[in-house]
């Protein structure tokens, strides 16, 4: 099999192909994908803590603090600070973050409708079976030791 045709490959180049879209999306409301994400994450769950974005988007608390400072510069959301700790803080969106997620959510599922073209749902479903599968085969390799 050529190398460039490789599974890791072909899942690499459509991630990839993924971000360019929906970058190109998200242009008019200079944000980028993963901060769209957090948005979302957000509009759905408001005052979701660091920890909890970073676990629910599957990135490290580095660079979702990043991104919540840029997003909070922008006056799309806010920290709220934990009277008893000042190191914990709830993140919620502004009223201009949730005027923003209006606009971000039709992005992002216009993403997943190019996507989808051409699949059938039990097409969709069945991908979706295997990537999980492929997602788990690689977690549990990562858990074991010496691998």
């Amino acid at each position: 099999m050529d190398l460039l045709d490789n599974i890791a490959v072909l899942i690499h180049d459509a991630k990839l192909d993924i971000a360019m879209h929906m970058t190109k999306s998200l242009a008019p409301y200079d944000i980028t994908p993963e901060q769209a994400f957090i948005i979302v994450l957000l509009n759905e769950r408001d005052g979701l803590s660091q920890g909890e974005i970073a676990y629910a988007l599957r990135k490290d608390k580095s660079s979702i603090t990043r991104m919540i400072v840029s997003l909070e510069t922008k006056g799309i959301m806010h920290r709220i600070t934990n009277s008893y700790d000042r190191r914990y803080f709830k993140v919620s969106l502004t009223d201009k973050g949730k005027s923003l997620a209006t606009n971000v959510i039709p992005c992002i599922s216009g993403t997943i409708d190019v996507l989808e073209t051409g699949f059938s749902l039990e097409e969709m479903n069945e991908l979706r079976r295997l990537l999980i599968k492929m997602r788990d085969n690689m977690k549990n390799d990562l858990r074991t030791p010496n691998s």
